[in-house]
């Protein structure tokens, strides 16, 4: 296997010192235009990446922070990473992102690789409740922020939305339309926020003398989701309104409505969860719960700022407020069926 390329490499093809190489890298002394041609031009040459654990272990700040999600391909996820990196470059900090693909094995390997960087401070989305892995970051003693799936099982700083309030207005608003027979689509029961989401439903349905809905559990996965809830359909028979609690469910929910050929909201309104251009996209445009995922990032990085600066703060839970952003799919029920399911 051939020898990576060092610093010292690039300092001989470019002519150059090794400090010469070092200053163009990393900024922090100015160096003659020239000098920066040929060294970046040798760099790109010899595919030289510089070690940032090294120069973490000879005393200087790479100034990294580590993200850790469960799924890069779920949207939210991925705008969560989004907001959280233009935060931290804000402020002169790299970010590194590692996925856990939903493993509780993975999410300690992951977190395990994303410590030997030797970050200023850590960003987790968890993949489950109790999140074991929580131990590494207190052992290696660095600053984090748990974000989304924020557990009672553990204390840290964290950054959430209100759940319960969210599953309470997406509930006020079929009621209102008139829908009684509505059924639920979570992914699993077994996180704490989904479980927040079902319980602010039906809370509403318990305080108008309703029976509240039964969940159908779908999964994490498009196609899964899509098989359940078909079976779930063909099994106890059409809600006249559907209320999804991730972005994928709501993705499930319309796939198994347009394979039984059921329009939205003619037959089955819906109302989904997050809100994103798709959402906007679709005909007709989806009513949805709209989570606040710049702020969450934003506020996840303020949060770990302050303790990277030092703070010493007692632990705080920063709840934020989603939005229910009406559009086209959800509308009164077409028949007396929607009422079908009065206490």
């Amino acid at each position: 296997m051939a020898r990576a390329s060092s610093i010292k490499d690039v300092a001989n093809r470019a002519g150059v010192s090794i400090g010469t190489v070092s200053n163009v890298l990393n900024g922090k002394r100015a160096v003659h235009p020239e000098l920066q041609k040929r060294v970046r031009e040798a760099v790109a040459a010899l595919g030289y990446e510089p070690d940032r654990a090294a120069s973490r272990l000879r005393g200087r700040s790479a100034r990294v922070v580590a993200v850790l999600v469960p799924d890069l391909t779920n949207p939210f996820f991925a705008s969560l990473i989004a907001s959280i990196e233009a935060s931290v470059r804000r402020d002169g900090y790299d970010i590194i992102v590692g996925t856990s693909n939903s493993s509780v094995a993975e999410e300690g390997a992951r977190l395990s690789t994303l410590l030997a960087w030797r970050p200023d401070g850590v960003v987790v989305v968890p993949c489950e409740d109790a999140f074991p892995a929580a131990a590494l970051i207190r052992r290696a003693g660095v600053p984090h922020v748990i974000v989304d799936r924020v557990s009672e099982l553990f204390e840290a700083d964290a950054v959430t939305v209100d759940n319960v309030a969210a599953g309470a207005a997406s509930a006020r608003h079929v009621i209102d339309l008139g829908h009684r027979n509505v059924a639920v689509a979570a992914s699993t029961l077994a996180l704490r926020n989904i479980r927040e989401r079902l319980a602010g439903i039906e809370g509403v349905f318990r305080a108008r003398d309703l029976r509240p809905p039964n969940p159908v559990e779908v999964g994490l996965d498009l196609e899964v989701a899509t098989e359940r809830l078909a079976t779930f359909l063909g099994e106890a028979g059409r809600p006249s309104a559907f209320i999804a609690l991730t972005n994928f469910a709501t993705l499930g929910v319309l796939s198994a409505l347009r394979r039984d050929g059921l329009g939205v909201p003619t037959d089955v309104s819906v109302v989904g969860f997050d809100d994103y251009v798709w959402m906007r996209a679709v005909s007709p445009p989806l009513t949805a719960i709209r989570q606040p995922v710049e702020e969450m990032g934003r506020s996840a990085w303020d949060r770990l700022r302050s303790r990277i600066e030092g703070s010493r703060d007692p632990f705080t839970q920063v709840k934020l407020d989603c939005d229910l952003v009406l559009r086209g799919s959800t509308a009164a029920p077409a028949s007396p069926l929607g009422a079908d399911r009065a206490a």
